[in-house]
């Protein structure tokens, strides 16, 4: 009988003595020695205000290079990438969800939500109708389909989120990066949200890391980090 060495599965997010100090009089600086996110674990990073959740999304996400270290996002490292390397693998790459939505307000509500194809080649192969998709994905989130022409400045602010959960999930990228979406929604849209983004995971063995404040969400991931154990934070005059 042969013995063979079991195939050990990549992480779809990994980072590995990362540093990143933000410029400026009052220094602020996260250091992250390890996290790993598997494919299709859905995760859930609480920490308070001011504890580098906004950084450690940054720098996930290629906004901003760590200093040192190593960000690998679905087996590439982006600190290693140009800034316009970067925004196109983001694009292709992580389906965002700001805590600000960040939709554009004068675009009806399908223009936003297949905005990401339209940068993404890769992506939008992995749809085969964009418009019936967007109507899916608002149809799953609670949004009636008369709503796909209103211009998104219109939408309640609940609305406004579930638009950008919609973009975010279409064309399937590997990894969702949630920053506090369920803010804005009340407790009903709330589950209805989040059972629209573990379906999502599970259907495309997609990965999902979202940021909270609200530790009553805990039991719904697989996961739950506490930034406080996986980095350390240091303040101090530049």
């Amino acid at each position: 009988m042969t013995n063979l060495a079991p195939v050990l599965e990549v992480p779809v997010l990994e980072l590995n003595d990362v540093r990143y100090r933000w410029p400026g009089r009052a220094s602020f600086e996260l250091q992250v020695p390890h996290m790993a996110l598997a494919q299709g674990e859905t995760v859930l990073l609480l920490g308070e205000s001011g504890s580098g959740k906004s950084t450690l999304l940054s720098l996930i996400c290629g906004t901003v290079v760590a200093q040192s270290g190593v960000v690998r996002v679905a087996g590439t490292d982006i600190s290693s990438l140009s800034s316009g390397k970067r925004d196109r693998f983001r694009a292709e790459q992580i389906g965002l969800i700001f805590q600000q939505f960040n939709l554009l307000p004068f675009a009806s509500v399908q223009d936003n939500i297949l905005l990401p194809l339209r940068f993404a080649p890769d992506r939008a192969k992995r749809v085969a109708s964009p418009v019936d998709e967007a109507d899916r994905l608002c149809s799953d989130l609670g949004l009636p389909h008369d709503l796909l022409g209103a211009r998104s400045g219109t939408l309640s602010v609940g609305q406004q989120q579930r638009v950008a959960a919609a973009r975010a999930l279409i064309g399937t990228p590997p990894l969702i990066v949630a920053d506090e979406p369920t803010s804005s929604l009340d407790a009903a849209t709330q589950v209805a949200f989040l059972d629209v983004l573990f379906a999502q995971s599970r259907a495309h063995t997609t990965t999902v890391l979202m940021v909270s404040h609200d530790a009553r969400l805990a039991d719904q991931f697989d996961r739950v980090i506490q930034i406080a154990d996986i980095a350390k934070t240091t303040r101090g005059i530049a």
